[in-house]
């Protein structure tokens, strides 16, 4: 819905950007980790993921009024992404490499699921939620959950740990939907 209303109005007036810089974060470095450890189901959803993202970005990008500050937080992004390939492939040993890159992943998880919370202090000060996505609160929850009883089932801890505070995030965000409901939102 975002990607559409960006779309239709022409501008990111509303939308956050940096869920979705982590979130293509996330999905690059949980490609890696699908990758190494050979599960197809990582791999494919991340690699979807990865490419929607991008998506999303680029539109954001062409359709933000001050392109700087966004080329500088996908640039971070890129050497953070660079600099941890390098890290997993020079410094660190293959039989330890499975460990160190789901710890990775599992930071880029939960910062994922973080940063929508950036604009906590807003929305209660605004009384509104506005500046948040209640379908990207519904496809969180979804995903987080999805992703929880994934790794439950492998018994993978860096699937099923960083993938509860999204579960908790989304509960929330929902509460602040419940607390603010848009019709108490007052025109600018």
């Amino acid at each position: 819905s975002d990607l559409r209303q960006m779309l239709a109005t022409k501008s990111v007036e509303n939308i956050q950007f940096l869920p979705f810089l982590t979130t293509d974060a996330n999905n690059l470095s949980w490609l890696g980790y699908g990758c190494l450890k050979g599960d197809g189901t990582v791999i494919t959803v991340n690699a979807i993921g990865a490419a929607l993202q991008t998506l999303y970005i680029l539109v954001y990008l062409y359709y933000s009024p001050a392109k700087r500050p966004v080329l500088l937080q996908v640039l971070l992004l890129l050497a953070v992404v660079v600099t941890g390939c390098g890290y997993f492939t020079i410094l660190v040993d293959t039989g330890t490499r499975l460990t160190h890159l789901g710890l990775f992943c599992s930071v880029f998880t939960i910062s994922m699921y973080l940063s929508p919370l950036a604009d906590l202090a807003k929305v209660i000060r605004s009384k509104s939620t506005r500046c948040l996505s209640f379908p990207l609160t519904v496809t969180t929850l979804v995903a987080s959950s999805s992703w929880t009883l994934y790794g439950l089932q492998l018994h993978d801890p860096y699937i099923t740990v960083p993938n509860v505070p999204g579960i908790v995030t989304s509960l929330v965000r929902f509460w602040l939907f419940q607390r603010y409901r848009p019709e108490q939102d007052k025109p600018y």
